[in-house]
């Protein structure tokens, strides 16, 4: 990926409704040079998608929360299934495998209070894979919409 695909990235995370034609004005490129770059970058899977940013409130999930999972016994099928029928949930909306002390943290969102208590006891709490668990309700979000691509490592000379 060389500067001017990491510039149509930049600019499609910034505005990815703005049309062909101005995301070329912006990069001092052809319109034809500009189209084929984002045809590329999204046929190599680097642009997956394209969507709204929409404030949870707005759908009736004012309240969000963090849930860290154990589950017991860690193997490949119990993971497979607990991640999926996780995702499958209408509060959960993101599902993250870790490494380390947890094997899950689920990003849920829902009315209130009462409905995440009822989420905990009546979703989590009843699954048999499930050894513990924790809950941080978020307060503030704060997120980069447009990160931009990392230095690659240079190797480190051995001393």
């Amino acid at each position: 990926m060389d500067e001017l695909d990491s510039e149509i990235i930049r600019l499609l995370q910034t505005d990815a409704r703005q049309s062909n034609r101005e995301l070329a004005r912006k990069l001092g490129v052809a319109p034809s040079t500009c189209l084929e770059r984002v045809r590329a970058l999204t046929r190599r899977g680097v642009i997956r998608g394209y969507h709204a940013d929409i404030d949870p409130a707005a759908l009736n999930r004012g309240v969000q929360a963090l849930v860290s999972v154990q589950v017991r016994p860690l193997s490949r099928a119990v993971i497979d299934t607990f991640k999926d029928s996780a995702n499958a949930l209408p509060e959960v909306l993101s599902v993250f495998v870790l490494a380390g002390g947890d094997d899950f943290l689920l990003h849920v969102a829902v009315q209130d209070l009462d409905h995440l208590h009822a989420f905990l006891l009546d979703r989590l709490s009843k699954r048999r894979e499930i050894a513990g668990f924790r809950t941080s309700v978020i307060f503030q979000q704060v997120h980069d919409t447009a990160p931009a691509r990392l230095p690659d490592v240079s190797p480190t000379p051995a001393s």
